[in-house]
């Protein structure tokens, strides 16, 4: 079996390139840990990163793809929930103030 180009340039890179691709990795880790937790923080994304190594783009882009799809999920449920606060309004709108039907005799 020969060995993997993209591991092999991986292995042999200079130690600029070495220290990008680990930094990368960490922000790649810490972005899927993002989207699987009910309740994630707030990222700012670093801005000297550089382009992304070659041998981590798919996991970029499956990381992209679903960050896309839970983004879908909240933004259906958002217009759920306000479709559902609107039939509520519309409803409590068409409610007249009524007076009170019971009388405290007691105080």
């Amino acid at each position: 079996m020969s060995p993997d180009p993209v591991a092999a340039d991986a292995v042999t890179a200079d130690p600029a390139a070495t220290e990008a691709r680990l930094r990368w990795e960490a922000v790649l880790a810490d972005l899927e840990a993002a989207a699987v937790a009910d309740a994630p923080g707030a990222w700012t994304a670093p801005t000297d990163l550089g382009p992304v190594p070659r041998d981590l783009v798919g996991r970029a882009s499956r990381l992209l793809a679903a960050q896309r799809d839970r983004i879908a999920v909240v933004d259906g449920a958002r217009r759920s929930a306000l479709e559902h606060l609107g039939a509520l309004r519309a409803v409590d709108a068409t409610r007249a103030p009524a007076p009170s039907v019971y009388l405290d005799a007691s105080a």
